[in-house]
């Protein structure tokens, strides 16, 4: 069983690595590090640092040394976060300790939520209904944004042989995001939110039309709805079953329903695109949560292009874990690595009995490992919490 802790690079150099093992080992109790190793801007309360309380990462940037002539040609390019000219490549320390240290090493990989990126290349962002751009999300029909992160993890795997790659955010992000101070006046729907996030942007729609989908009626149709949702006085749903029918909540509307059956078209192969680049030794797991539907993936598509995925859902009970992981795993399948991504912040898990009920809840209803959230983020005290849900799963 695998049993995983992720952390950002900055946990690793202010912490040092002999007690981040030690912590991992016997506090955590975990057998594994899921490192970032590409990663967004945010503010980071920091409760064990001895030199900091709260950090802002660099925004945008990988926290490993590419091969150069791999990006040569490559429209869009990653940047190396300063954090490591100054501090050091924690993922080759950990790579080469591999042996020493005994975890095994997964990196946790952003994608295409990337917005110094996005800034950059706004012909290759997300784009609503109206033309809007969402900067913080390349798009995964965008040739460019694909070859980004096919080249990024075909890099990182050659070069340094991690055991998994852990992907977030390979899909259409939602609007829903948590960008700088988001403002909604009208207060959106579930279904509002949804169709703004839906991508019409010239890639999509017109890699949706050479595979037969008419994205314009599709578009003109959102586009209406949105309006009409701008212009009510208090919210109200126009499709009731939503979200809990998925895209089939749209079966009446021909040409939104198509195009949302389309829209996992580009997700699939870009996911399958990566697999394929990747160094074999390194297993490609997908990041996602119960409703990946709503970024555009078919789970039944993903399972048979790369190695599995972990599933998160920080605030769910322990009868709905058990419901959501039995059905992501007959989506997935049974060959196919299941994991469950459980969060020890106190507002997602206010106890270690909680959280040790959820761990078991998932273990039972077929999870293949745990990956807990995060390191650098919560009291040493909780550490023991983890330490004691694996105890109790192992019993």
């Amino acid at each position: 069983m695998r049993y995983s802790m992720w952390a950002y690079p900055w946990d690793l150099q202010d912490l040092g690595l002999k007690t981040t093992y030690d912590e991992y080992h016997n506090k955590a109790g975990v057998n594994s590090i899921s490192l970032a190793v590409s990663y967004h801007a945010g503010r980071f309360l920091q409760p064990r640092s001895p030199h900091r309380k709260s950090y802002f990462p660099q925004d945008g940037t990988i926290y490993f040394t590419p091969e150069q002539n791999r990006w040569d040609d490559q429209e869009i390019k990653p940047l190396v976060a300063d954090n490591l000219h100054e501090k050091g490549d924690m993922l080759s320390a950990l790579i080469k300790d591999r042996q020493k240290h005994g975890l095994a090493v997964s990196c946790w990989t952003v994608c295409l939520h990337n917005t110094r990126l996005g800034m950059q290349h706004p012909d290759h962002v997300t784009r609503n209904a109206f033309g809007d751009p969402s900067f913080y999300s390349l798009c995964p029909s965008s040739p460019a944004a694909r070859s980004y992160v096919t080249t990024l993890i075909a890099d990182l795997t050659h070069n340094y042989r991690p055991d998994m790659v852990e992907l977030e955010t390979t899909g259409f992000m939602g609007f829903d995001h948590g960008y700088h101070h988001e403002k909604d006046g009208i207060g959106l729907t579930p279904e509002d939110t949804f169709l703004l996030s839906l991508c019409f942007c010239d890639h999509c729609t017109q890699t949706a039309a050479r595979n037969g989908v008419d994205a314009l009626s599709a578009q003109k149709l959102v586009k209406e709805l949105i309006e009409s949702a701008c212009s009510r006085d208090i919210p109200s749903p126009i499709f009731p079953n939503f979200p809990e029918d998925g895209i089939a909540t749209f079966k009446d509307l021909p040409a939104l329903y198509d195009y949302l059956k389309w829209r996992s078209q580009p997700v699939t192969s870009l996911l399958e695109s990566i697999k394929n680049a990747a160094h074999p030794d390194s297993k490609i797991l997908l990041i996602e949560g119960e409703n990946a539907w709503r970024d555009g993936f078919d789970l039944k598509a993903v399972g048979k292009v790369c190695d599995g995925m972990i599933l998160c859902a920080y605030s769910a009970n322990p009868k709905m874990i058990t419901e959501t992981v039995k059905r992501t795993r007959e989506k997935l399948g049974e060959s196919n690595y299941l994991g469950f991504g459980a969060s020890a912040f106190y507002e997602h898990t206010q106890s270690s009995d909680d959280l040790r009920q959820r761990i078991q809840a998932a273990i039972t209803a077929g999870a293949d490992g745990i990956n807990f959230y995060n390191y650098g983020l919560i009291p040493e005290p909780r550490l023991k919490w983890i330490k004691a849900s694996i105890e109790d799963s192992q019993a």
